[in-house]
């Protein structure tokens, strides 16, 4: 198969690159080449997708599939499909979880979820409107090459590359010192997806022609036991203490993400169908995940690569934490 990926130098792209060459198949990565390189063996080819004719070096050629991971911009995905659509046998996008309308209602599935408005025309690259923003890509995907497309929809992708810390950030703590802040209820519900597993399905996609849209996220799981087979799989004994989400947001810990915050949990029960997902459609259209032990002893080789002890985009900081849970101990 000869598989172009629209970008190939950093994190999924890059996964799936590795895993189509692993699979002997001819890998054209085409990307400006300014976040990453290409893996050894894949062929790189420089563009500009914000240029009208950026894509010229690829529209001569003739592809068995194509890859497109763009995050944000209706624009790219417009100009790609333009350029490159009538030479493509099979057309991943890769979406994401975040088009979903209601995040309360547990048990949806792709095919029959509500989903955001598309964004107006004329809107691109606002992050406010991220969901709204791949909806219009989706439906782009759809309109050019709807009969032999493949719409992807990530939740959190995790694993060696991420440097989000929305993952990460829990087999490091766990390896750390000292009782652990656990968020919530252990009892609530959590998905997300490795790199690996998100890139081999792509992979699939490509070689099978699957067509349709999916979602990319492990079967639910709960905190509890996230947290504690992320333990059992570094070597941790370490004590979690379960704080409520009152007490979490009396002491401004946020959720999900950024400074301050207790990456990948968010508040229940607004979100009670974000870690609830019905993936029985993905399972069987050959989506495969690893068990969490081989997620977490990855990502925690991967988070002592970057140093445990660096300055985060998201979590807690250790006096932050301490703080917290002192407060907690004291109602």
């Amino acid at each position: 198969m000869r598989l172009l990926v629209l970008g190939g130098t950093v994190f999924l792209s890059r996964a799936v690159a590795e895993h189509a060459l692993g699979r002997g198949h001819t890998v054209i990565c085409a990307a400006r080449g300014r976040s990453g390189s290409p893996p050894e063996g894949a062929q790189f080819v420089t563009i500009d997708r914000d240029d009208p004719d950026g894509l010229t070096e690829l529209a001569g050629q003739e592809y068995d599939a194509v890859v497109d991971v763009e995050s944000l911009s209706v624009g790219r995905v417009r100009r790609a499909l333009a350029a490159l659509a009538d030479r493509a046998g099979h057309w991943t996008y890769v979406s994401t979880a975040s088009v979903y309308a209601d995040n309360r209602t547990p048990g949806q599935r792709a095919a029959t979820a509500p989903i955001l408005p598309s964004a107006p025309e004329g809107a691109d690259e606002d992050i406010e409107q991220y969901g709204n923003l791949k909806v219009a890509c989706e439906e782009a995907v759809r309109a050019a090459v709807g009969n032999q497309s493949f719409v992807c929809r990530p939740g959190l992708i995790v694993g060696p590359g991420d440097r989000s810390d929305r993952f990460g950030y829990w087999p490091a703590r766990l390896a750390g010192e000292g009782p652990v802040l656990a968020p919530g209820d252990p009892g609530d519900l959590v998905q997300y997806v490795d790199v690996r597993d998100c890139a081999a399905w792509i992979v699939d996609a490509a070689e099978q022609r699957l067509v349709g849209t999916l979602d990319a996220v492990c079967p639910s799981l709960s905190w509890g036991d996230l947290l504690h087979r992320i333990g059992a799989a570094i070597g941790s004994n370490a004590e979690l203490v379960w704080v409520p989400r009152s007490v979490l947001e009396e002491h401004a810990v946020a959720p999900w993400a950024g400074p301050d915050s207790l990456p990948l949990w968010v508040p229940q029960p607004e979100y009670a169908g974000f870690g609830a997902r019905d993936v029985t459609d993905s399972l069987a259209a050959g989506l495969q995940i690893r068990p969490v032990a081989e997620t977490a002893v990855a990502t925690l080789e991967y988070e002592r690569e970057l140093g445990l002890d660096r300055d985060r985009t998201a979590g807690l900081r250790p006096e932050r934490e301490l703080a917290v849970l002192a407060a907690y101990a004291g109602r």
